[in-house]
């Protein structure tokens, strides 16, 4: 092996790889086995494989940790990793932990541990990088931070009780709203809901976006009226109008009532429309400018880091008000168009005309076929008046066709095929 002593924090997010050069997936998780003497022992990784799915690779199909990446000998069993009696997951379950020092020099939690190739292929915990308790850490000479040998620590937790949930959000804190909704689907119902307790009100509400209707349903019923509230004024519209219809009508309206006012009219609006319409898929929130904006105004609002990217493809162009439902209703400017135009030219010159908007009430097929038709990320949806009241984007759509699981339905290994297969073109891993 290129390193002998690794700390497994930063193999999180770590890229793998074949004998080839190959990318096969990303360390999410290291696995350890606690023995009666010694330090736990390294048994693999949870790897991230394309399609999301979750994976185990055994430590003894790892030739090269170091370099920010590891190499393996190429053979990954694709079947979808499950927790063992005995295995730990070191950044799920064992950081943030309580212990004491033998020392006496008092507790600290566990921030970090290093890995260390013990023999050929064998690793282990040996050391841990610890951080002591504030009201502590005056006390001590070695400061609030220090390093201790594996052997020098007494666990308070017993090795198969977790760790916080504060300190399991902070080592998802770099994930993507997307990553961290499938890591947080991957634990145990009653830890689900511990780490989205834990989550800021905007963090929640972009996971709760990415998760199926059932956990969100599970998620917000478990927040108490006000959170709920908030969080659902952090959520795209058309993603909180989906979600409050799956909740009772009396939990519902008690919801709306707690949201921001213009949050909720937002809501209100978007659950009039049946929900296999263009109204029913629909955001209300795309970028909506007079005829008289210019090129530099329309690409300013377009560089805004929150605005998603199938909304910042295109700016509609309409009559005062510019808030839906909008004067009537004049066109849309694509951003590549705009790019070819100085700085000073009037969106109302650049409109494409070839564009026709929907109507609220074209159904979600009709609405499919327009956009794969003309290779489109949105189209505007108005109302019988020409009035623009929103746009449905590519996004949308496909949240409609796929199956309700499809989440999830890359993680299942089909019944009918039991056996292990290669994540590229090699052969077969054994665990």
């Amino acid at each position: 092996m290129s390193t002998t002593r690794v700390f497994a924090a930063r193999l999180v997010g770590c890229s793998v790889f074949d004998p080839n050069g190959d990318r096969v997936g990303k360390v999410r998780d290291v696995l350890v086995v606690y023995r009666t003497t010694g330090g736990p022992r390294v048994v693999g990784f949870v790897l991230e494989v394309p399609g999301k799915r979750r994976v185990f690779l055994s430590i003894g199909r790892v030739t090269s940790i170091g370099s920010g990446q590891i190499i393996t000998t190429g053979l990954i069993n694709l079947r979808r990793y499950e927790q063992r009696g005995g295995e730990v997951r070191v950044m799920a379950e064992l950081l943030g932990r309580t212990v004491r020092l033998r020392d006496g020099s008092g507790e600290a939690n566990i921030e970090d541990v290093a890995l260390e190739e013990t023999a050929l292929g064998e690793w282990e915990v040996t050391q841990a990088f610890l951080r002591r308790p504030k009201a502590n850490a005056a006390l001590f000479q070695k400061g609030a931070t220090l390093f201790a040998a594996w052997s020098e620590l007494i666990e308070k937790q017993s090795p198969g009780e977790s760790q916080s949930a504060t300190q399991l959000v902070a080592s998802y804190a770099d994930m993507l709203p997307a990553d961290l909704a499938n890591a947080m689907l991957d634990l145990p119902e009653q830890r689900m809901l511990e780490v989205a307790e834990e989550l800021s009100d905007d963090r929640l509400a972009d996971v709760l976006e990415e998760m199926p209707e059932t956990e969100q349903v599970d998620i917000l019923n478990q927040l108490d009226d006000d959170r709920a509230a908030d969080v659902l004024d952090q959520m795209q519209p058309d993603d909180a109008a989906d979600l409050i219809a799956h909740l009772s009508d009396e939990r519902g309206e008690t919801l709306l009532d707690l949201m921001e006012p213009e949050e909720a009219e937002d809501v209100r609006f978007l659950l009039s429309y049946a929900p296999d319409t263009a109204g029913g898929l629909m955001t209300t929130e795309p970028i909506i400018v007079s005829a008289d904006a210019t090129v530099a105004e329309g690409l300013a609002l377009i560089r805004r880091h929150e605005l998603a990217p199938a909304l910042g493809a295109a700016i509609c162009v309409t009559l005062p008000p510019y808030e839906p439902p909008t004067g009537r209703f004049l066109g849309m400017v694509h951003f590549q168009r705009m790019l070819r135009y100085p700085p000073n030219e009037r969106l109302g010159a650049l409109i494409d005309s070839t564009l026709e908007p929907v109507h609220s009430g074209t159904s979600a097929a009709e609405v499919s076929r327009i956009l794969a038709s003309y290779n489109l990320v949105s189209v505007p949806v108005v109302d019988e008046n020409h009035r623009l009241v929103g746009v449905v984007t590519i996004d949308d759509v496909l949240d409609y066709l796929l199956p309700d699981d499809w989440r999830s339905t890359n993680d299942e290994t089909p019944s009918t095929n039991t056996s292990t297969i290669p994540v590229r073109r090699t052969s077969r891993g054994t665990r």
